[in-house]
């Protein structure tokens, strides 16, 4: 085995979730892929004291449920899935990838059902210490652009790193953007303003996505309004939305447009009462990932973005949106963007201010 799967798995095992002796440990594996780091957390959790379990998920199989399944089938929501959220302590979920045009074929309808689902389940996640990480293969590594010798290698550079280092200059944003509470955010086709009183702000360091390095919080639900296009397309269950933009008008979407898959944004902000909510703000602080690769768990921590959520918002933010969704979608501002806190600004393309330089 590669040492340097051992190396993250000591990195997820006993830094993200910090596995304790006794600790009920729920290892997720999405695709064959995963298998190597799947073996070595298993392992390090054991050598650590905790009870080890590991269940597999495949792309293909949601396929399957969504392409064969009846209505109250795609619907379903998993017990032994919920049930494993609700045994573990701690949660690892080791992301494979297919081809992301994989569910090409399927209904909007059927993949918001089984999404919708799906997220009763991820949840279902948050009474634990969790963490998740994207492993590539040559799926990915086609659909980022990169031979894969070169996606594994900035793979375990961007993952097999000093965290608590990496924490520093996440807090010093953290900091300053918890110093006020009027939050604005400017760029192309974009003008959108939120309060976030009362709300706590989170520098996310390693112990809940990996690779990591953002920060975020959850806006004051109803005091949301302006407009915002994202540059970048939003991805849900494989497929590609672009041009997408949002208008809200204290805290109500009022507008919503895509230039393409427009219809599939229907279903996804109509999923339930609280999927049209914008849950999230984060910024992306990771200047290691430059470019945009069409999955999240990288693309929202390209340094100098910042990205909104729709849908469910963070118990430890002291969000109240309880949706089943939680759908990141990134606004890139390295070349026109700012952001500024009670009027003053505090980022301008990519580059932030903590210590003072801003006008």
């Amino acid at each position: 085995m590669d040492k340097r799967w051992r190396e993250l798995a000591d990195i997820l095992v006993n830094y993200s979730v910090g596995v304790q002796k006794g600790d009920h440990v729920l290892i997720t594996m999405y695709e064959t892929e995963t298998a190597p780091l799947a073996r070595a957390c298993y392992r390090a959790a054991v050598m650590a004291g905790g009870y080890p379990h590991i269940e597999y998920l495949s792309a293909y199989l949601e396929k399957d449920l969504m392409e064969y399944g009846d209505e109250d089938q795609v619907g379903w929501i998993n017990e032994m899935s919920l049930y494993g959220m609700e045994w573990a302590d701690c949660y690892i979920g080791l992301r494979g990838a297919r081809n992301p045009y994989e569910f090409a074929k399927i209904e909007g309808g059927k993949m918001a059902a089984h999404k919708k689902a799906m997220g009763k389940i991820s949840a279902a996640r948050n009474s634990t210490r969790w963490v998740l990480t994207r492993v590539p293969n040559e799926s990915f590594a086609q659909q980022a652009g990169m031979p894969l010798e070169e996606m594994m290698e900035f793979y375990f550079d961007s993952t097999i790193r000093n965290w608590k280092k990496e924490r520093e200059s996440l807090e010093a944003v953290k900091e300053l953007l918890s110093s006020g509470s009027n939050v604005r955010v400017t760029g192309k086709e974009t003008d959108i303003s939120f309060q976030t009183k009362g709300r706590l702000y989170v520098a996310a360091d390693g112990h809940i996505n990996m690779p990591d390095g953002e920060v975020y919080t959850c806006p004051v639900e109803d005091s949301v309004n302006g407009k915002v296009y994202f540059d970048f397309p939003g991805v849900y269950a494989g497929k590609y939305i672009e041009g997408i933009r949002l208008e809200f008008k204290d805290g109500k979407l009022i507008n919503f447009s895509a230039e393409k898959n427009e219809e599939l944004l229907k279903e996804i902000l109509s999923m339930d009462e609280g999927a049209s909510t914008l849950g999230e703000f984060g910024i992306g602080l990771n200047y290691g990932i430059t470019g945009y690769c069409g999955d999240i768990l990288y693309d929202e921590k390209i340094g100098g973005t910042i990205h909104f959520a729709m849908g469910r918002g963070y118990p430890e933010c002291l969000g109240n949106d309880k949706s089943a969704l939680h759908w990141d979608l990134i606004k890139d501002t390295r070349k026109e963007g700012a952001v500024y806190l009670e009027g003053k600004k505090v980022m301008e393309n990519g580059k932030w201010f903590t210590g003072g330089e801003a006008d």
